[in-house]
């Protein structure tokens, strides 16, 4: 289709007037409890901060092993020795375990996520020592009794029998084990029924016995303590705990993002679970704080665009919400919600345009505003108790961030740009590699994938999925549950000795093969321009119709005003508010030359051998690279994606405007055809253009009289 046939235009915005609701009042000033940290002999990270404010003392101690750190074969040992950790000692029961935490009004939990594993304790002051002898026969000496063992599994048991009931959960699960494939971050944590059900005692003491010493833990001591008070305590409840030997752990990268659509099939579903993401970065990393501001525009608290969207403009969904969650090793971004089976089609559409637009809109003062508001005033929320200063300092120091950050929390937040924002999108979103997973009743929306734009996708009934199978399926696929693609064959072709020729077909069959192409007759696409300068960004909508083989025609609302923009019959004119009149010699040749790079009419005229093509060098070794020209058409390079045969950019030499190059992304399926809803125009020195389709379609009817000039 022709990128557009508008000449350059000035790029001026309107000063339009605006109410604003009022800003939040000033923040108050953060003053963060004064801490000091020393390591015992036997390795054991001790740290200790004084909150007086209340008669209470958390003792917060994490173990560095989680799931993560679960055997291959054994995937849950984690999360049920965290579960057992507190269920008797060799010197304990469970029930004289709960007494003592009672008789002193303390409270004491356990539990596992993805890289460790924690015990916390919350005691009155003066049952300081025994609660950090509590904490520390926990640590040491879990007797892991088969009968609290069994009955530890039941529960899980029965836990998973509700989850995987759940769409909700299946969702969650499924979505983590496509987004991280092999690596342990993948896995479900508290295993499945069938690890599980496998799991022994053996199990549980293997794991805490390679994971379980002072060099692999952390301890933190915060409330009404003085810090020497808190290192002897330290040092006399953990002091002789023995060191352990540390395996070497194998890294495994998660895969790079990739497009995958899996539905997990729930017959009888009325609602669809939808999940939309790619893999993050880690916690330590630069761009965390940007990215996490980014994620809150698109879908977190004191933004959301997701929410705007899909709740209160189209009311297709209760709520939508979009999350960075970040790990020691990595992490993934995940926008989530769910919809009636009916609008599942449009839902999904819409939340993969928002992510698009986080990419190429900048964003506005007002949403960063809004978002980094969020984060400043509820910080000192975090902070408040001595469990969750705790947590704050924990998570600092098990991520090796420095704790100054906790100081400079407010400044650091409010540093970022929308610069930034638009940079760490483009690095970290990938709206073209998408991970999807629907989870619902498949038959009642599988047909409005391709109409919106997701024409591949895989299909698994919830009875038959099995999280740890390479395809996640529990037995062979029946033909009815298998891979749906909507694909042309392309019919076998002569052998020929031009290099070129193998990509010019597999391009070809890739936008939807060379008969769809040929019969098409017209297009009609409503589209969003935007056009980038020093002066700012101007963005306008803007309709294109096309009757093949040579009428053009484009009506856009500019800023100054309407304008169209006509060839026909071999004549060129414009309508905009001065008239209709001739479009002037010199502006012809270019909208000519654009009219004969129609990807559309390039690709028919070369597949019936009206034009030459020959393969060229391309400085992109994921891209093929052929020349077509002709009579009629300068020479054109074409980058051709060499797994998917589609075409990713176009190159040529137009007139003034030198070199161009034009980048195509965000693919989908019309009608069995594939159409770019994204381009990006680069033009020499000139502003660059960007255009985002709306809707397409072809072989409609034309208004009358639509090329006719008045």
């Amino acid at each position: 289709m022709v990128f557009a046939l508008l000449s350059p235009l000035s790029a001026q915005q309107r000063g339009w007037p605006s109410e604003r609701p009022p800003r939040a009042l000033p923040a108050h000033g953060i003053k963060f409890p004064p801490y000091e940290m020393r390591t015992l002999a036997n390795g054991l990270q001790v740290i200790a901060v004084s909150h007086h404010e209340q008669p209470v003392v958390s003792l917060r101690l994490i173990v560095r092993a989680g799931a993560a750190q679960d055997p291959d074969s054994r995937p849950g040992v984690a999360a049920m020795t965290a579960a057992l950790l507190d269920q008797g000692t060799t010197t304990k029961s469970s029930a004289q375990i709960a007494s003592t935490i009672d008789s002193i009004g303390g409270a004491l939990g356990t539990g596992a996520g993805p890289d460790m594993t924690s015990i916390t304790s919350v005691v009155m002051k003066d049952s300081l020592a025994l609660g950090l002898d509590l904490v520390s026969d926990l640590a040491q000496h879990p007797a892991f009794a088969s009968e609290e063992l069994e009955r530890q599994r039941q529960q899980a048991l029965s836990g998973m029998r509700v989850g995987y009931d759940d769409p909700e959960f299946l969702a969650n699960v499924v979505f983590d084990r496509l987004v991280y494939g092999l690596h342990p971050y993948g896995r479900p944590q508290a295993g499945t029924p069938e690890t599980v059900a496998a799991l022994t005692r053996e199990d549980l003491v293997a794991f805490h016995r390679q994971w379980f010493g002072p060099n692999n833990a952390i301890l933190a001591v915060v409330g009404d303590v003085e810090a020497e008070e808190a290192f002897a305590g330290a040092a006399r409840a953990f002091g002789t705990w023995a060191k352990v030997e540390l395996p070497k752990a194998a890294r495994v990268d998660p895969p790079s993002p990739s497009r995958r659509v899996l539905i997990i099939d729930k017959p009888g579903a009325v609602q669809t679970e939808i999940r939309v993401g790619n893999i993050g970065l880690p916690r330590k990393h630069n761009d965390y704080m940007a990215l996490d501001l980014a994620s809150k525009i698109l879908g977190g608290e004191g933004a959301n665009r997701l929410h705007r969207v899909l709740r209160s403009e189209r009311g297709l969904t209760y709520g939508a919400s979009a999350d960075f969650n970040a790990l020691k090793e990595s992490g993934e971004i995940v926008a989530q919600t769910n919809t009636r089976s009916a609008t599942t089609g449009e839902t999904l559409r819409l939340i993969v345009d928002e992510i698009w637009k986080l990419l190429h809109d900048p964003v506005g003062d007002r949403e960063l505003t809004g978002a980094q508001e969020y984060l400043t005033g509820s910080f000192p929320l975090t902070i408040e108790t001595p469990s969750q200063i705790a947590t704050q300092i924990l998570n600092a120091v098990f991520f090796g961030l420095s704790l100054n950050d906790l100081q400079t929390f407010r400044e650091r937040v409010n540093a970022v740009s929308p610069d930034d924002i638009m940079r760490v999108a483009r690095n970290y979103l990938h709206p073209d590699k998408l991970t999807i997973v629907l989870v619902g009743d498949a038959s009642a929306f599988v047909k409005q994938l391709p109409g919106a734009g997701f024409d591949k996708f895989d299909v698994i009934p919830a009875s038959e999925l099995d999280l740890f199978s390479p395809d996640l399926r529990r037995k062979p696929a029946s033909p009815r549950s298998g891979y749906h693609e909507a694909v042309y064959v392309q019919p076998a072709t002569r052998v020929t000795a031009n290099p070129a020729k193998p990509w010019l077909d597999k391009a070809i069959a890739a936008k939807g093969g060379l008969a769809k192409l040929k019969a098409i007759r017209t297009v009609r696409a409503e589209t969003t321009t935007t056009v980038r300068a020093e002066t700012g960004t101007v963005t306008f909508p803007s309709t294109a119709w096309i009757e093949y083989p040579d009428r053009f025609r484009l009506d856009a609302e500019t800023p100054g005003g309407k304008l169209a923009q006509v060839y026909a019959d071999g004549h060129f004119w414009v309508e905009d508010a001065s008239g209709v009149k001739e479009m002037p010699e010199e502006g012809r040749a270019p909208l000519q030359s654009a009219i004969q790079r129609d990807i559309i009419r390039v690709l028919v005229k070369a597949g019936a051998g009206e034009l030459v093509v020959r393969e060229i060098d391309s400085d992109d070794p994921r891209l093929a690279a052929i020349e077509v020209s002709g009579a009629s058409l300068p020479a054109l390079s074409l980058y051709i994606n060499r797994d998917n045969g589609l075409i990713e950019k176009a190159r040529y030499t137009s007139g003034a405007e030198g070199r161009s190059e034009e980048l195509y992304s965000d693919y989908r399926s019309v009608n069995g055809v594939q159409f770019a809803f994204h381009t990006v125009l680069k033009r020499g020195a000139l502003p660059a253009i960007e255009r985002d389709v709306k809707t397409i379609r072809y072989n409609v009817p034309l208004p009358a009289g639509l090329f006719v000039k008045p």
